[in-house]
């Protein structure tokens, strides 16, 4: 997802114009932009890191000089204060692009180290941590990169992805069996049908419906392991709903197979990261 140079560039360039808008009138006025010079990126907390070729680009679509000595990778861990990369070049560049190359860092950073939080909470075991749809406005491709960054994976990237219908699709429709059938009729085939249940009840009528996976919406650990063994391994559960740091241990040794968190995304920390200019 983030590979893809040309969707980057568009997310990187948005947020140079917000940020820069007719020109930076500070470094403008007192920094020679034939200047060279060097700054290092530093680690002001332990932190997971996430969002390094977003945080390159930035800078080199202002000055494709600028060069990074970089000593560690997304997806490691980074003690505090550690450098995590320095760069070279354009002073005047380096200035300009500084605060949208941190925003993003910052960010990303925030989110793989949240994640990985959960993941350790949740255990070694079978269960996977999964994202949600609920991501800053036009960043989704990087809150779930930095997401995987994390240790976690992602769920569906839009309503294209896959099929999950809620419960305001079934109450559109009439019920879980009426949904299912039509999903079943007129999506490809190769689509899994997500049903999202609030109770025990629900669990069986998705089952009997035929769908692939049952999503348990703010079920308790009890009405877990009871929907785990109603569905004795014919489908795909995942939990969701009400998931935290406190409680998520308890969840995965339900046996459930996904636990899906929104607020990987929805309420991560920035991470405190600085960039310092060399003297």
């Amino acid at each position: 997802m983030i590979e893809n140079q040309i969707w980057l560039d568009k997310i990187v360039r948005m947020a140079l114009e917000e940020d820069l808008g007719a020109g930076d009138l500070t470094s403008d006025a007192i920094v020679d932009p034939q200047i060279r010079g060097r700054a290092v990126l530093e680690a002001r907390e332990q932190m997971v890191l996430a969002g390094l070729p977003v945080f390159k680009r930035v800078f080199r679509l202002l000055s494709s000089g600028i060069e990074f000595e970089c000593y560690f990778a997304d997806g490691r861990p980074v003690p505090a204060g550690e450098k995590i990369c320095t760069l070279s070049g354009s002073l005047s560049a380096i200035l300009k692009a500084e605060r949208t190359a941190l925003n993003f860092m910052q960010r990303m950073s925030g989110i793989a180290t949240l994640t990985r939080e959960y993941v350790d909470k949740a255990g070694s075991g079978k269960t996977r941590i999964l994202d949600t749809r609920k991501t800053a406005p036009g960043l989704r491709l990087l809150d779930k990169y930095a997401v995987r960054m994390g240790g976690g994976f992602n769920h569906r990237l839009g309503l294209s992805d896959g099929i999950l219908i809620k419960d305001n699709h079934i109450a559109a429709v009439g019920s879980i069996d009426r949904a299912v059938a039509l999903a079943r009729e007129n999506a490809p085939h190769t689509i899994k049908i997500e049903v999202e249940v609030e109770n025990l009840t629900g669990v069986e009528e998705a089952i009997t419906a035929g769908a692939d996976v049952i999503l348990l919406d703010n079920m308790t650990p009890d009405e877990i392991i009871k929907a785990v063994d109603l569905a004795d391994g014919r489908v795909t559960i995942e939990a969701s709903g009400g998931i935290n740091l406190d409680n998520i241990r308890e969840i995965a040794q339900t046996g459930v197979d996904l636990i899906s968190v929104g607020a990987l995304t929805h309420s991560a920390r920035a991470v405190d990261i600085s960039l310092e200019v060399i003297p």
